[in-house]
């Protein structure tokens, strides 16, 4: 099936008066119709950041792309003017921001950020827009919706929010939904609602979905395939189920080992260190200085390239073999 976003090679850098951040370099995934793909990493190892750039969202004037390439049904986005992502956002690609209190406009009313998406994206009535916004409501599973699509964002709990933000991202029924910390800041029972509502509409819908987090509860759940990024690279692509089976990069299994199990007894081993400075750019694996098995072939670039190390699995680990055999 063809991928309906493709992401080559795209390299973004943030610029502060002090210095040059590459915030992303080589990043490289597409994602398929109807297929679900996590963005995984510790914070800072620039999901968002990835995200962001496909909807020419990055923060001004700061943040560029700088390389690579972003296709989404086989135009290149990269090259669109603001007029026109503005007309494809929220109509053919929707978002779910991770902070919906923040993302919606205090000072109107969730119908009337709903109406007022609807009526910019199709040829709609105000009437009818009013009545789709409460079906949309409805549909995100917010009880009288004919009565709180005349609520204002501070007058809903933290997971209603985050549901209107789900019926603002799919009211014009895109073909790619982005997800970015969908359940940060919610309770585990809320956030299981969530994502069972994004993979109810998805089905319903037949829409793609991107999903950024570093939950790999999550990942389990909701991921068809799985893309790990660490300091803006990728570390490791897979099927969910192989990934977590035998991962092949030693941070992926840093990361794996660091959640809690219920079954175990054993204490969490955590990452040591910290995220390396990404002022400037990086050679080699940019976890060798936190991993166990790194070597003096970590320190080369030919040594860590992405390679396929088995069908559909790919790493760019060194001792990928050594990692699996530990897992």
């Amino acid at each position: 099936m063809q991928p309906i976003l493709e992401v080559d090679s795209l390299k973004v850098v943030l610029q502060t008066k002090q210095r040059t951040i590459h915030a992303v370099n080589n990043v490289t995934f597409h994602v398929r119709t109807g297929e679900t793909v996590g963005l995984v990493g510790e914070s800072g190892s620039g999901k968002s950041i990835t995200c962001r750039s496909i909807l020419q969202l990055l923060p001004t004037p700061q943040g560029k792309v700088v390389g690579g390439g972003i296709r989404f049904a086989g135009k290149d986005l990269l090259s669109y003017s603001k007029k026109k992502m503005q007309e494809l956002r929220g109509r053919e690609i929707g978002m779910v921001l991770q902070d919906p209190m923040s993302s919606l406009d205090p000072v109107y009313r969730v119908g009337e950020q709903l109406v007022e998406t609807l009526r910019t994206h199709t040829k709609i009535s105000k009437k009818d827009a009013w009545q789709k916004a409460v079906e949309l409501l409805r549909l995100v599973g917010i009880p009288s919706p004919e009565k709180r699509v005349h609520d204002y964002p501070h007058q809903m709990s933290g997971g209603m929010r985050q549901r209107v933000m789900i019926a603002l991202a799919i009211c014009c029924d895109p073909k790619l939904l982005l997800a970015d910390e969908p359940t940060t800041a919610l309770d585990v029972t809320v956030q299981d609602q969530v994502l069972s509502l994004m993979k109810e509409i998805q089905q319903r819908l037949g829409m793609a979905i991107l999903i950024v987090t570093h939950n790999l509860g999550v990942v389990a759940e909701m991921c068809d395939r799985v893309v790990v990024l660490y300091a803006g690279k990728v570390m490791e692509t897979a099927a969910t189920s192989d990934l977590f089976q035998t991962p092949r990069h030693a941070y992926t299994l840093g990361l794996i080992h660091s959640v809690p199990r219920i079954e175990s007894e054993e204490k969490l081993e955590g990452i040591p260190g910290t995220l390396p400075d990404m002022s400037h750019a990086i050679k080699g694996c940019p976890f060798r200085e936190r991993c166990s098995f790194a070597t003096s072939e970590c320190s080369f670039d030919e040594h860590t390239q992405l390679k396929e190390v088995a069908p559909g699995h790919w790493s760019a680990c060194f001792h990928h073999e050594r990692v699996c055999r530990q897992a």
